[in-house]
């Protein structure tokens, strides 16, 4: 009785955080604290911690995220980088100038051009998987890929960062590299590196639901979209999976279907069903 009232919590905690997620989605400037708070009928203090609980970031954290994809998205419309500050729902151009570096990984005019002027570092090696590139901005790695063709990867690579200056990595390169070999033939390990990841607000919400599931355990698409609160979403949390540049570092490989079938990997069912099987002992 009482792990069942937990659990009921537990859900009715998650529906309503993604109701407050909606509102700010949805809001041409973010809602306050106070105004979630007063929708969801809590405390201000209560509410902080419902909604940090179940997304692991604060209201406001969530807002500026959501802020900061609305910004992705305008720079790539026929607007000036100041129009799409305002479009983005920046209340002054000083403010977004000051994140607008961090949030990007480059300057908003370079971003605007896909990447022109900024510089992508890779390498390409061998694991036991087969190929796997590993690519890092200057925030922190930005892609791990896994396959068979080393000049498929490139490939690939070049045409996410279309217009970024790809350089191979140097010596120093080789020690990342070495960092994400080891995550993938020894998982438990974990990796320390920074990670520079770019996805949209609801496409952060399934990474970070990913990346809590520990070594040796799967999931499905429907207790993954439960547990950010967003029960009816499963197609989307399964593009979500699909959409992930970052193999194993966020472990999409770690969700299966209900009935515990191995569904899509965006790099194969079988590397799919040998990092399970590695896992597992």
């Amino acid at each position: 009785m009482v792990v069942s009232d937990v659990n009921t919590s537990e859900q009715r905690h998650r529906t309503l955080v993604a109701e407050l997620c909606r509102r700010i989605e949805q809001a041409e400037s973010a809602p306050t604290l106070a105004e979630l708070a007063a929708q969801a009928g809590l405390s201000r203090y209560h509410l902080q911690r419902v909604f940090k609980a179940v997304t692991g970031i604060s209201p406001a954290a969530y807002a500026r995220r959501h802020r900061h994809q609305r910004l992705a998205q305008t720079l790539h419309q026929p607007l000036s980088v100041t129009e799409a500050a305002y479009a983005a729902g920046y209340a002054s151009s000083s403010h977004f100038y000051r994140e607008a570096n961090e949030i990007l990984g480059m300057n908003p005019k370079d971003y605007q051009r896909h990447g022109r002027n900024n510089t992508i570092r890779f390498a390409v090696g061998q694991c036991s998987l087969g190929a796997i590139l590993v690519a890092c901005s200057e925030r922190g790695i930005c892609a791990i890929a896994l396959g068979e063709d080393p000049q498929a990867l490139v490939e690939e690579l070049q045409g996410q960062f279309r217009n970024a200056e790809l350089v191979g990595g140097d010596r120093g390169f080789e020690q990342q590299i070495a960092a994400v070999v080891g995550l993938v033939e020894q998982p438990q390990l974990g990796l320390t590196l920074p990670l520079d990841i770019r996805g949209t607000a609801f496409q952060q919400r399934v990474w970070q639901a990913l990346r809590a599931i520990p070594p040796g355990q799967t999931v499905s698409y429907s207790d993954i979209a439960r547990r950010i609160g967003s029960p009816a979403a499963v197609r989307a949390v399964a593009g979500a999976c699909a959409a992930n540049r970052l193999a194993v570092a966020i472990p999409c490989h770690r969700v299966v279907r209900s009935d515990g079938g191995l569904s899509g990997y965006r790099w194969g069912i079988a590397r799919k069903r040998a990092l399970l099987e590695r896992e597992r002992g």
